[in-house]
């Protein structure tokens, strides 16, 4: 029977269709750290109080990064280049989804505009990475090679998201609130879409390493299509509701360092 979980599992089975999935991961935490460590060096002055919390995030991601890249290395693998229709942070940023790149590597302090653009665009996509997490987590969270990693990459998304909705929220009650609505819709309604590419991409590289037949590839490819129908007529909604997180300050304080793997 084909699930989420049979699927996984034939990935990580497979050492090239692993290395691929791990190099993807790895590569997308470092751009994420390195978009972090940029907006805290250059956030706004009258929020430099945030970018503790943004250097925070940054450091979480580059560890992540860290971790994909020592699961291969346990197995003998290098990281391999990142086919460009999989990189899933550069598509976003195409589509003018949170700050452009030529934006951070100025060093021209950011507006309070900017800083709103990105914690709502971290806001959406920091939910899908906690519910892909949260999956993982359910269906190997006791694997032995791969569990301890997976609950420590949960726990941060975790965090991030709590940290996101807090910070939003304040911001909403300081006078932002139309701002912070209309780009957390503008955000979920591209990200459905690149993350629907993304994944018709992604499967499309593991199906020809794990020589799925054309019957199993388009039953996988009509569930990517059926996902992004639910989540363009509905289920964008999750993504851009904001409430008061159960963890409080979750950024708050250093970075959780990364064990050997």
């Amino acid at each position: 029977m084909l699930t989420a979980k049979s699927l996984f599992q034939e990935i990580i089975d497979n050492d090239e269709s692993f290395q691929l999935f791990c190099s993807i991961a790895a590569s997308g935490e470092a751009q994420g750290g390195w978009e972090n460590g940029r907006i805290a060096a250059l956030v706004a002055p009258g929020m430099r109080e945030l970018a503790p919390k943004i250097s925070r995030h940054g450091a979480d991601e580059e560890k992540h990064g860290r971790i994909f890249n020592a699961l291969m290395k346990k197995r003998g693998l290098e990281p391999v280049p990142v086919p460009p229709e999989t990189d899933y942070t550069m598509l976003l940023e195409r589509r003018g989804i949170g700050l452009a790149h030529d934006k951070l590597r100025r060093d021209e302090p950011l507006t309070e505009r900017d800083v709103i653009v990105y914690l709502s665009h971290s806001r959406v996509t920091e939910q899908r990475a906690a519910d892909q997490m949260g999956l993982l987590v359910r269906y190997f969270g006791d694997h032995p090679e791969l569990g301890k990693a997976i609950h420590m990459i949960d726990n941060d998304e975790v965090n991030h998201l709590a940290y996101c909705h807090e910070e939003l929220l304040r911001l909403n009650d300081e006078g932002h609130g139309r701002l912070i609505q209309r780009t957390l819709r503008e955000s979920a309604l591209a990200e459905i879409q690149v993350y629907r590419d993304v994944s018709l991409a992604v499967m499309g590289h593991m199906g020809r390493i794990l020589r799925w037949p054309r019957a199993k590839a388009a039953v996988l490819a009509a569930g990517i299509h059926g996902v992004y129908a639910y989540e363009r007529a509905a289920g964008w909604h999750r993504m851009v509701g904001l409430r008061m997180p159960e963890r409080l300050d979750a950024l708050g304080g250093p970075a959780t360092p990364a064990p050997a793997f």
